[in-house]
């Protein structure tokens, strides 16, 4: 690491990062809207999904995606779920 990727790290600037974050938050809220779901929704609904799935599988959960996407007059639950292993016991 060199002392410009320290500085952007440190003054938390990484590679257009945070503009790919704020853009996501924003599509997501907007989709939220339309749909006429709270995120807190979305966010128990992905709580409760990670804890059904880890059952069953080990799973990234901090690479976890839950969103809900509209098209037209449909709105789709799309879940990126990174798996790491299947559990041969269920916990």
């Amino acid at each position: 690491m060199n002392l410009g990727d320290f500085l952007n790290r440190f003054f938390g600037r990484e590679n257009g990062n945070s503009k790919n974050v704020a853009k996501e938050r924003l599509r997501l809220v907007l989709v939220h809207d339309r749909a006429n779901v709270s995120p807190q929704i979305v966010e128990a609904l992905k709580e409760e999904l990670i804890t059904v799935i880890n059952k069953y599988l080990e799973i990234d959960q901090t690479a976890l995606e839950v969103s809900l996407n509209a098209a037209d007059d449909s709105v789709a639950l799309v879940a990126n779920i990174p798996i790491l292993g299947i559990r041969r016991q269920m916990s």
